[in-house]
């Protein structure tokens, strides 16, 4: 299976995190890679949705509730 582009800058960026770590243990990769990810994300669906958070949360697979805290939690509109 081909890699996608996304899947390959996502690797890049983690390899890259790691390199600059420079020896210093890594801390919460998991949150850090989501909360860097999922804030543009939501604003990219969002824009291309109009706002309409009904189709944002179609798109993205999400309850419309689980929608709604997350644009909270980003203090998106």
């Amino acid at each position: 299976m081909r890699e996608t582009d996304l899947s390959a800058c996502v690797r890049q960026a983690l390899d890259d995190y790691f390199r600059d770590l420079d020896g210093e243990p890594p801390h919460a990769v998991y949150d850090m890679l989501i909360s860097c990810v999922e804030k543009p994300m939501l604003e990219s669906i969002m824009h291309r949705t109009s706002g309409n958070q009904s189709k944002a949360a179609e798109i993205l697979g999400l309850n419309r509730n689980t929608l709604r805290k997350k644009l909270k939690q980003h203090n998106i509109q």
